[in-house]
């Protein structure tokens, strides 16, 4: 292929650089989605270092460590005697990648079943009997149903208003006009980081955490800067500490997921009042909020730069698409108008059932509080009782964060895979591969099948050596 214009490289490269962030990271972030989207298709000859480091006027060593960036990921290669160009090699290995990084938690549901047990995923097993309940009158309102196309992007005025007075008797006041009703809590930070996240921004997150928010942050380009959760998260002494503030801040406040920890109402206030006095929107992750096992749940952190995400997939039932977002009404707009192009709305009748079952919701958060702390305390005494790792007993959610003593997290879950369990290794869960030696336990399964689990593990344990290391496995995580 014959070498791409300097022209047409500056052309494509747009405004490259006007973005917050090191000069070398914004053009290789340019490059990137040049590359991936085919603008720059394989066996392209980029211009060289100098001549297009003359042409934006920039440092020859901004392109040279841009190239070396993207050269580093397989994007890129150089050949003596023909300059740099974009690789077709990358290509094979996203397909590739892409097959791969449904992991074991999601194999059960592909494959047809070799009797594993899935301590990859954490939800609930069940559908709540309310579910069946309340759907013959739900599905018999649009025999009566009005004029109505059945598009709404920022939701059912009805569940909105329901989500709004669930969060009055948390304690927080919320109008139905600072909710946003979506598909899931997935969507909700999809929305979210594409409306408030550019190129080369930096986005600020609790690690361990939620492997959803550090996966899209990364497809927008972002700058990841990690904050130790479980080493006491300190997000507002690190924004004291930056001159530019980032594009956001992503925690999960209440049962962290994955340690099940529960930030300490002081912190959990001068959090959000650091984030209103940098003017950082703070997202906190409330989907595990209602989950706490030990009574003590606490009020919804509020504030102007809070941005609350909840849904009903742990509480209730994954398979109830229902999540939402709770923000400054300007920023609901907002939002909305984003879903709008991309999703006119979720399906109307799920969304009647959950604001049928919101008034009953007490009921089911009950059952499923006293169900996930029996298992929780069979699994703590199970692994007491047959492994050397060590633990917090987690104060809600559904979740445990256990440490091996020796070894690495990886390469246990693969071995353990032999042993008919499947484990998620800590590093899935943290965007700088830390936590190698950490794993995240979910006990949503019967107490007796916990049992089960841990005696496969620790049988797994005694015939692990700890020598052996491998990739993290990248797995969607829930």
């Amino acid at each position: 292929m014959e070498p791409i214009s300097l022209d047409r490289v500056v052309g494509l490269l747009g405004r490259w650089s006007a973005q917050r962030g090191a000069l070398h990271e914004l053009l290789a972030v340019r490059l990137r989605q040049l590359i991936e989207d085919g603008s720059l298709p394989p066996d392209t000859v980029l211009p060289p270092d100098r001549a297009l480091a003359g042409a934006l006027a920039v440092g020859r060593n901004t392109v040279v460590a841009a190239y070396r960036t993207l050269r580093e990921e397989g994007r890129l290669e150089r050949r003596q005697g023909s300059g740099t160009r974009v690789t077709s090699a990358w290509l094979t290995a996203a397909r590739t990648a892409a097959v791969e990084s449904v992991g074991p938690m999601y194999l059960h549901l592909l494959e047809p079943a070799d009797g594993a047990i899935q301590l990859t995923c954490a939800s609930p097993l069940l559908p709540p009997p309310e579910l069946a309940e309340l759907l013959p009158a739900v599905t018999g309102r649009l025999a009566a149903i009005g004029p109505d196309m059945g598009y709404h992007p920022a939701g059912v005025p009805e569940l909105r208003q329901a989500i709004a007075d669930r969060y009055a008797q948390r304690g927080v006041p919320t109008r139905a006009e600072q909710i946003l009703v979506v598909n899931g809590a997935q969507q909700a930070l999809s929305l979210l980081i594409r409306l408030l996240v550019a190129p080369g921004d930096e986005v600020l997150l609790a690690a361990p955490t939620y492997p959803g928010s550090f996966e899209l942050s990364q497809e927008a380009g972002a700058r990841i800067r990690a904050v130790r959760a479980d080493d006491g998260l300190d997000l507002a002494g690190y924004l004291r500490a930056v001159a530019d503030r980032p594009a956001l801040a992503y925690v999960i406040s209440a049962f962290h997921n994955p340690t099940g920890e529960l930030l300490p109402s002081l912190q959990r206030r001068r959090l959000a009042e650091t984030c209103e006095r940098h003017g950082v929107p703070l997202i906190d992750d409330e989907v595990l909020a209602e989950l706490d096992l030990d009574d003590a749940a606490p009020e919804p952190l509020d504030g102007s730069a809070v941005i609350n995400v909840g849904s009903l997939s742990k509480l209730v039932w994954g398979g109830l698409r229902v999540g939402w977002v709770r923000a400054p009404e300007p920023l609901i707009t907002r939002l909305a108008r984003l879903r709008a192009v991309h999703d006119l709305g979720g399906p109307v009748l799920d969304q009647w059932l959950a604001a049928a079952l919101l008034p009953r919701l007490d009921e089911v958060r009950e059952r499923r509080i006293a169900e996930l702390r029996a298992r929780r305390d069979r699994l703590c005494a199970e692994l007491d009782a047959n492994l050397p790792w060590t633990f917090r007993v987690p104060a809600g959610g559904q979740t445990l964060w256990a440490t091996l003593p020796y070894g690495d997290a990886s390469a246990f879950a693969q071995h353990a895979l032999r042993f008919g369990v499947a484990v998620l290794p800590g590093q899935s869960l943290d965007p700088q591969r830390r936590s190698e030696r950490c794993l995240r336990i979910p006990f949503h399964y019967p107490p007796d099948e916990l049992a089960e689990a841990v005696r496969r593990m620790a049988e797994a344990w005694r015939s692990y050596d700890g020598t052996a290391a491998v990739a993290a496995v990248n797995a969607l995580v829930v």
